[in-house]
């Protein structure tokens, strides 16, 4: 797997087009080497998770360079003074635009699912960009950043993620080899609008999409 690529650096944070799969952070078993352990192999220094993104997702993610930009940067993320837009490529046709609103909550498997009694208030919005052939491209604003949000509350109203295998049927979702989410745009408050379009993998999975 090639090294992310460094959208964005200055004296606070660092932003990284996180190739599909790759983990974001350590977690159990061989995952390969996470982006933040890389980020600070390359930069000679330790880099502070502020957030995450799915392993099998793909784009922009953000880490800090320092415990006092880390404390800043958490706390816009969690005041939600930051925009986060994805691309999405879905399962069946979406005609018009919506929001999902329902709470989300994990389970032991490490699945997560609707749970409006004991579930975290999740706002999920999305448009459609471009139908394809037995899918449909979608726009997608994460209101809210709680795990899985996206794909489970696509996934709840009939139109899983291609090449999802966790939420869908049958796995992975429409036969695709990669997981079809990709974190295009992110705006910080007071910061740059940071941009990464999707890489050569996503955009094979689409031009297929786009024939017959």
């Amino acid at each position: 797997m090639s090294e992310a690529r460094i959208v964005f650096e200055d004296e606070r944070l660092i932003a990284v087009d996180k190739p599909a799969g790759q983990a974001s952070i350590p977690g159990r078993g061989d995952i390969g080497e996470p982006l933040s352990e890389e980020l600070s192999r390359r930069l000679g220094r330790k880099v502070f998770v502020v957030h995450r993104l799915d392993r099998d997702a793909s784009g922009l993610i953000v880490f800090a360079k320092t415990a006092a930009a880390h404390a800043e940067l958490c706390g816009l993320f969690e005041g939600r003074r930051v925009r986060k837009s994805y691309l999405a490529a879905v399962s069946g046709r979406v005609d018009s635009s919506g929001e999902i609103a329902t709470k989300l909550r994990e389970f032991g498997s490490g699945r997560v699912a609707i749970d409006e009694k004991k579930g975290k208030a999740c706002l999920t919005r999305y448009k459609p960009r471009e139908l394809l052939r037995g899918a449909t491209l979608l726009d997608v604003d994460l209101v809210t950043g709680r795990k899985h949000q996206i794909r489970a509350h696509l996934f709840s109203i009939g139109h899983p993620i291609l090449g999802d295998r966790l939420y869908g049927e049958p796995r992975p979702v429409g036969g695709a080899p990669r997981l079809m989410l990709h974190a295009w745009k992110l705006a910080v408050h007071a910061g740059p609008i940071l941009s990464a379009e999707p890489g050569a993998d996503f955009q094979k999975v689409l031009a297929g999409l786009r024939r017959g």
